[in-house]
């Protein structure tokens, strides 16, 4: 006999209901609808992160490097509020708006995550908020027994 899924029955399928948001002082608030981050069906899911400084809003620097060191650390911060670790992260996409900067990233990438290698993928952009020179987001496993 055929069954019929109707939406949101399936409760492997994280919907509002069963995913949670993510929201830290220790990282810049959000600059639109969305939120920092959310887990759901064991994942977390971090919001693109720009190389603002959390308390003030601003970017640290004009120049790539602190801004895409202070975009991984706000990435981090958003990670431990979810109780994740570096070594949780599968995948990071990475938004840069000039390819020419692709070597000096993976050097401060390379020194961030250290031995720990997740999925990437580096995309170049027109352009971003607030004219941001470099973006990442990520998807961790969460693990068991965190928030």
């Amino acid at each position: 006999m055929p069954t019929t899924n109707t939406p949101n029955s399936d409760t492997t399928t994280p919907n509002s209901d069963t995913t949670t948001p993510i929201a830290t002082d220790n990282a810049p608030r959000a600059i639109g609808p969305y939120a920092q981050g959310r887990i759901g069906g064991g994942l977390v899911y971090v919001s693109g992160q720009l190389g603002f400084d959390p308390a003030s809003g601003d970017f640290v620097g004009g120049d790539f490097a602190s801004q895409a060191r202070q975009a991984l650390e706000n990435m981090k911060a958003v990670l431990d509020a979810a109780g994740c670790r570096l070594s949780d992260v599968i995948a990071v996409d990475v938004f840069l708006i000039d390819m020419g900067n692709f070597v000096e990233f993976n050097r401060i990438y390379q020194a961030f995550f250290g031995e720990h290698k997740p999925a990437r993928a580096v995309v170049a952009v027109h352009a971003l908020p607030k004219n941001g020179r470099v973006e990442v987001k990520c998807v961790a496993v969460q693990p068991s027994g965190a928030k």
